[in-house]
């Protein structure tokens, strides 16, 4: 339950407030960024949720702007946050682009959104296409009587919706965080899933998900048979049949239109990385500095990544770039301290080699090089999924009897943070690479 939500900039200035309730007067928005501000200064930890004099403080930030929610006692601080998260994404659709001038641009159609959304500071709706269907950007009167799909027993989809053909598109999305250390060990990774769909089916469709069987959720109960994999901090679109889904692991569910995730995932499994990196690097004082970077596919040659980017670290005085590259092109990049080496394709197993040569007007110590940023790499590998993770069947069932093509599609990319510290002075050897 939240007594107060405002959209502030990252100055702290609140752009738009709405309150639900008169137990937090309004003056308390302008006490968070100093809080927030605080806690940096302590180098304490800022959480998403902390308390203050009595007055429970929920944010997230979205590009430049901070959604807060202010709220009194005992209040429930995780469907606070997801509502902040429900509400960015509803003003996304919207907007397409969130931030301050949108904001502004649009306050009429947002305040309009804060009644809907939320009432007298508990959730309401947050389904983004029927909220589209009596608040729009072209008109801001709303009906008298509630749309269909409100009193619905299905909220998140419309009666009546109709289409010439009727295609259903699923893509499983498979992300990669790790890192990787100097010795070439992988001490952290992790696969964070989502498969998402486009629904264009006429009627009020059912739809039957069925995942191969190597799948298993967390806390299934069942014995594990071979290499099962299995997910961890599964979430739904609330359109799913969790009863049915406890029962026999069926993913049922009526779909909304349109676009939608339907759930999410991750696995903590140990991930072999899916493109190896090493650089040597060779420091004439006073002179230049000169890499020999490395760049290995370590999957099958049926599969191809693209467009392959490596960024590898270089000193913030360093200039007069030139390269040498086997295959693609490097370019430096001053604001990130790097050059970035692009490969439109690799191919499974590939591996190819490239050289950089940097000026460097001062002196640099060996402590510096040191301290050296790790190789980060971005990638996109069609057609594949890290986890083995696939879709067996997807029924549609309308009692129309229509028939629909369902398309799926498989890519595996780089998550937030895949990292190599795998850059070494010439003369030493990487252990554990592959290479």
């Amino acid at each position: 339950m939240a007594s107060l939500v405002a959209i502030l900039d990252l100055k702290g200035k609140p752009l738009i407030q709405r309150s639900y309730r008169d137990d937090v007067p309004p003056s308390y928005i302008e006490r968070f960024l100093p809080l927030i501000l605080e806690f940096e200064e302590e180098e304490t930890q800022v959480t998403p949720c902390f308390t203050h004099q009595g007055i429970n403080y929920l944010h997230i930030r979205h590009s430049n702007l901070y959604l807060l929610a202010l709220s009194k006692g005992n209040s429930n601080a995780v469907e606070i946050i997801l509502f902040l998260q429900r509400l960015c994404s509803v003003l996304v659709e919207y907007f397409k682009e969130l931030e301050e001038e949108s904001i502004r641009d649009n306050f009429v159609i947002i305040y309009e959104l804060l009644d809907e959304v939320m009432d007298f500071g508990y959730p309401q709706t947050t389904e983004s296409k029927i909220l589209q269907e009596y608040i729009t950007q072209e008109s801001h009167k709303l009906d008298i009587t509630a749309p269909p799909a409100v009193t619905n027993a299905v909220s998140w989809r419309s009666d009546g919706i109709r289409y010439r053909k009727n295609e259903v598109f699923l893509d499983v999305i498979e992300s990669v965080n790790l890192l990787v250390n100097a010795n070439g060990n992988v001490i952290r990774s992790e696969i964070l899933g989502a498969v998402k769909m486009k629904c264009y089916l006429s009627g009020m469709p059912e739809l039957r998900l069925g995942l191969n069987d190597k799948v298993m959720f967390e806390s299934t109960g069942r014995a594990s048979r071979g290499k099962a994999i299995e997910m961890e901090d599964v979430k739904f679109h609330q359109c799913v049949r969790l009863s049915r889904f406890e029962n026999d692991r069926t993913i049922s569910f009526i779909p909304p239109d349109g676009e939608f995730e339907l759930m999410s995932y991750r696995l903590s499994t140990p991930v072999k990385p899916l493109i190896w990196v090493e650089a040597n690097v060779e420091s004439h004082r006073n002179s230049r500095i000169e890499y020999m970077v490395k760049v290995k596919a370590q999957f099958k040659r049926r599969s191809n990544a693209n467009n392959v980017e490596i960024y590898v670290p270089v000193p913030d005085d360093a200039d007069t770039p030139k390269f040498r590259a086997a295959t693609g092109t490097a370019q430096y990049v001053p604001d990130k301290s790097a050059f970035v080496w692009k490969i439109k394709q690799l191919g499974g197993s590939r591996e190819f080699l490239m050289r950089a040569q940097f000026g460097l007007p001062s002196v640099r110590n060996t402590e510096e090089t040191e301290r050296r940023a790790p190789i980060s790499v971005k990638f996109e590998i069609p057609y594949f999924t890290v986890s083995g993770i696939q879709v067996r069947y997807l029924k549609i069932v309308e009692k129309s009897g229509y028939q629909a093509l369902p398309w799926v599609r498989y890519i595996t990319q780089h998550g937030d943070d895949y990292s190599l510290r795998t850059v070494v002075e010439r003369g030493n050897t990487p252990g554990g690479g592959p290479i």
